[in-house]
């Protein structure tokens, strides 16, 4: 198939050389550019040549399936750059999908008379790191990642589009709300960046897996638990934050702490964030932490860890962190009633 990637990232690129790998025919958009042939390195190794889109509607005229591969701040930009080019017998794919993305799309076509299906996943595929500018280092390859589509009546279509793109390595959850509390690299990230800030402020050179200690792991733990709550109380199932790394990372499970050592042991140890301009604080607080703890409030089940994270980190940036959501506004979340979330997240701005 034709997939256009949008982004041009870590990410953006891993998933690109992944579905040429499967035999797909990537075409890469990016604002910042993408290379014309791609270096990678890790879980696949090769040279990739990319086809490059001058933009985004020649990006997606054509392709069969769209996947946006960014961080969650550029979101809002770049599905309106390509909302207007979209149309019938196309798919999209948030990978992952953060802070009702979805829906924010789902908008966007609805202004203009079109419905097709909209893939959320829970986390992406693969995960990585750009070494260079024509270079990325595939970590992993994720033997499950969850799926769910808006609408939903479309579940078992999009569950046969990604494993006909990425192989059997997908599994359908409950809907929407059930993928916005999925994601579980928001309040780790979160507790990493505020257990370690000092060695990101200094520009440290310092391992990530190394760095979570069993104190560090007891907090995500912690999070973690506020997270399940607020899926119980929507009567949801989500994936635990220890399954996440056992299948994520293919180690047993076990407490954080021990599963971070287990990997670093066997040599998988990325680097982590050198300063503070990090998508771990930028892109994660605002697009992760923030829409679960004001869905904790809408449910009754208040989240004070990842609220304490927020406050926290908005005095230690001097910036309210919080207000950098553009999605959230643009579905006119705090207007929502819980009734209301429920049915959009099921079908959409058809939804009665």
């Amino acid at each position: 198939m034709r997939v256009a990637v949008l982004g041009g990232g870590a990410i953006g690129l891993g998933m690109a050389a992944f579905l040429a790998e499967n035999g797909h025919r990537p075409v890469v958009w990016s604002r910042s550019g993408a290379p014309a042939v791609l270096e990678v390195a890790g879980a696949l190794t090769g040279h990739v040549p990319l086809e490059v889109a001058p933009g985004p509607a020649a990006a997606v005229t054509q392709a069969e399936a769209v996947v946006l591969a960014l961080p969650a701040n550029h979101h809002r930009a770049v599905l309106d750059a390509v909302a207007p080019h979209l149309g019938a017998g196309q798919a999209v794919i948030l990978s992952g999908h953060l802070s009702f993305g979805a829906l924010y799309l789902a908008r966007l076509l609805a202004a203009r008379g079109v419905m097709l299906p909209i893939i959320a996943l829970g986390t992406t595929v693969v995960t990585g790191r750009r070494t260079g500018p024509g270079a990325v280092r595939i970590g992993s390859i994720r033997a499950q990642v969850d799926l769910a589509t808006l609408p939903v009546a479309q579940a078992e279509a999009g569950l046969a589009l990604c494993r006909a793109l990425c192989g059997d390595r997908f599994r359908l959850r409950d809907g929407l709300l059930a993928i916005a509390l999925s994601n579980v690299n928001p309040q780790n990230h979160m507790g990493i960046a505020l257990c370690n800030l000092t060695r990101m402020e200094r520009s440290e050179d310092w391992r990530q897996n190394d760095n979570i200690t069993d104190a560090v792991g007891r907090l995500l733990e912690a999070l973690d638990a506020e997270r399940l709550a607020i899926a119980g109380a929507l009567g949801l199932g989500v994936r635990t934050l220890r399954q996440h790394f056992a299948l994520s990372f293919h180690v047993p499970e076990a407490p954080l702490g021990e599963m971070a050592r287990a990997m670093a042991a066997r040599g998988d140890n990325p680097q982590a964030p050198a300063t503070l301009d990090t998508r771990y604080v930028l892109e994660d607080v605002p697009f992760g932490l923030m829409p679960t703890a004001r869905l904790g409030r809408l449910v009754g089940r208040p989240a004070p860890l990842h609220e304490a994270g927020i406050a926290l980190l908005s005095a230690l940036y001097g910036r309210d962190l919080a207000a950098a959501n553009d999605l959230l506004p643009g579905i006119g979340f705090d207007d929502l009633s819980l009734p209301r979330l429920q049915a959009l997240c099921r079908d959409g701005w058809c939804a009665a």
